[in-house]
């Protein structure tokens, strides 16, 4: 079984929460339907999203203010809000300044917490923001909500299967997100944490124009496979790249969205070079540069689908 999409849930954790998934699924009706009807796990959540354009600070902080009044447990987002979950109402709240695929992500994210019997009790007002869909920032309550959303967009381990049908490149989540209707940053994430073979993705922010250097692209998040990790462990991946790396040198610039696959080496714990592949893809808003080991091109790994 491949680690968690999520690296900082334990085991337990991530199966508790994988579980509930599944039976989020199944009592929507919605296992092996594309994409996920995002309403039905909405509804079997008891949540409904209140479509008005509400959510601004004043309606927050007069929410916020009540909640606290009466003694009851708010969360308190830390940036900007962009989703909420009333709890004792059942009412979820979206940011009407998210793009589509962003929204569908946040309506499961706000429904994990409905959904997860532990969860519901814990606070009667919880504000989402940005940290709180960022594995490296979430706390445990959202990082389990992330995977609960996770699961059941792309369908337990569906994604994966189809993806293992197909090349392993760039392309292939690329490709696969529009099925799913993910956003490209969810698809390729969950391409390489669930991936039997040895790969990364390095996800930069937009490269920046530097006097002298070109441009410099900063460091957002990398993802490491099980069989990544295991050769090369938690890998030192440079906080910025210029055109002067080797992975700064895949990054496209202008109008181009991928440097095409090339060849680069990585040292893995013992100090052994490692052909590896790499390419690139930009999306306006991230560049994601997917890497693997050579040796591990050819080896297929199969499952059988999700009962």
């Amino acid at each position: 079984m491949p680690r968690p999409d999520d690296s900082s849930l334990t085991p337990g954790q991530w199966a508790r929460v994988r579980k509930e998934a599944e039976r989020a699924l199944r009592e929507a009706g919605a296992l092996g339907v594309f994409p996920t009807p995002v309403a039905q796990i909405m509804a079997v959540a008891k949540v409904e999203e209140v479509k008005e354009d509400v959510l601004n600070p004043s309606f927050i902080a007069k929410l916020r203010s009540k909640a606290e009044a009466a003694g009851q447990a708010v969360k308190r987002a830390l940036t900007k809000v962009i989703g909420l979950f009333h709890a004792s109402a059942g009412l979820v709240y979206i940011s009407k300044t998210l793009i589509e695929v962003k929204k569908r992500f946040v309506r499961l994210h706000e429904a994990g917490h409905g959904f997860m019997a532990w969860q519901r009790p814990m606070y009667t007002l919880v504000e989402d923001c940005e940290k709180a869909l960022d594995a490296s920032t979430a706390e445990l309550f959202d990082r389990e909500a992330n995977v609960f959303a996770s699961e059941v967009l792309f369908q337990l381990d569906t994604f994966r299967d189809m993806a293992e049908s197909e090349a392993f490149e760039i392309w292939t989540p690329v490709n696969l997100a529009r099925r799913f209707n993910a956003s490209n940053y969810a698809a390729i994430r969950q391409y390489v944490s669930k991936s039997p073979r040895t790969c990364a993705v390095v996800v930069l922010n937009m490269p920046e124009l530097v006097e002298g250097d070109g441009f410099r692209a900063e460091l957002r998040r990398a993802i490491q496979s099980d069989g990544f990790t295991a050769l090369f462990g938690a890998y030192d991946w440079k906080a910025s790249y210029t055109p002067d790396d080797k992975l700064g040198r895949l990054i496209p610039v202008g109008k181009r969205k991928s440097s095409g696959k090339r060849s680069i080496g990585l040292r893995d714990l013992n100090g052994e070079q490692h052909d590896c592949v790499a390419e690139s893809f930009s999306t306006g808003h991230n560049v994601f540069i997917l890497i693997h080991a050579v040796k591990t091109l050819s080896a297929r790994r199969f499952y059988l689908p999700a009962a």
